[in-house]
């Protein structure tokens, strides 16, 4: 009977042992996770980039740019995002969407910036996509729905050209589950509520999305009606009862004129 009481003792020493030995163990740092995860990430960001710079019109005119980004800063200030972190590009093209990439990459469609009739509906939409990139809800779609070694493979392999295109379509194409999208549509509101920008015309533009009938000519940044209804009332909801402060960031002058240069470009 001692012996059996000996041995166990000596068992569960042996194990508080080891557990606090694993315990005092960094496997992230010990496996390089984190390190390994953001060098993909950067690497799988820039081979996107580099295939829709191949493929696509880039808009490189400096007073577009400037007049973007005069949208996307009061975001960025009232929330403590770091603007110089987030790469953002204006493609030439009539789609109506917006969509992040790896490694800070914001991509938004010149159709997107004609459509929008209010200032506060882009600054709502700009601040959904930051969310996805500030949630890293970007990798955990593609690792989600490409799988992660496939994605590390990508990275470090020699089909960057097809795998960038795959990736792009998934990322341009297709929406995030509702749980992520809920989370970025509401970070959103969030954000403009911080910035004192009017989170209204953000839900307007998806009830305009879902009673849209002509799906056909574009690809939509909300993807299917009834979803789209069902955002635009949970936003609605979510401001229910809150103050609202409408600042707007620009005069509806200068808003109407960066619209009539994006659309002429």
């Amino acid at each position: 009977m001692k012996n059996i009481f000996v041995q166990a003792v000596i068992v569960v020493g042996c194990f508080l042992l080891i557990w606090f030995g694993f315990s005092q163990v960094d496997f992230m740092k010990a496996f390089k996770v984190k390190e390994n995860t953001e060098n993909m990430e950067k690497k799988l960001g820039d081979m996107i980039w580099n295939q829709v710079e191949e493929t696509e019109e880039v808009i490189t005119n400096d007073t577009i740019i400037k007049s973007l980004d005069t949208l996307l800063k009061p975001l960025c200030d009232a929330n403590d995002i770091d603007r110089d972190s987030l790469k953002v590009h204006i493609i030439k093209k009539d789609e109506i969407n917006a969509f992040a990439l790896p490694n800070n990459h914001l991509v938004v469609y010149t159709g997107l910036i004609e459509d929008c009739k209010k200032q506060e509906a882009l600054q709502g939409v700009l601040g959904h996509e930051i969310a996805h990139i500030e949630k890293n809800h970007v990798m955990k779609k593609l690792s989600k729905e490409i799988g992660y070694s496939v994605l590390l493979s990508a990275a470090g392999g020699t089909k960057g050209g097809e795998m960038a295109r795959e990736l792009l379509k998934t990322l341009s194409s297709s929406a995030y589950d509702r749980k992520l999208e809920k989370e970025a549509d509401i970070t959103s509101v969030k954000y403009m509520l911080e910035a004192d920008i009017d989170p209204r015309p953000m839900a307007d533009f998806m009830y305009q999305m879902a009673q849209d009938s002509d799906m056909s000519s574009a690809m939509y940044w909300i993807a299917d009606h009834p979803e789209s209804e069902e955002r635009a009332k949970y936003i609605l909801d979510y401001i229910k009862g809150k103050k609202i402060k409408s600042k707007p960031t620009m005069t509806e002058k200068d808003w109407k004129a960066f619209q009539e240069k994006v659309g002429n470009e």
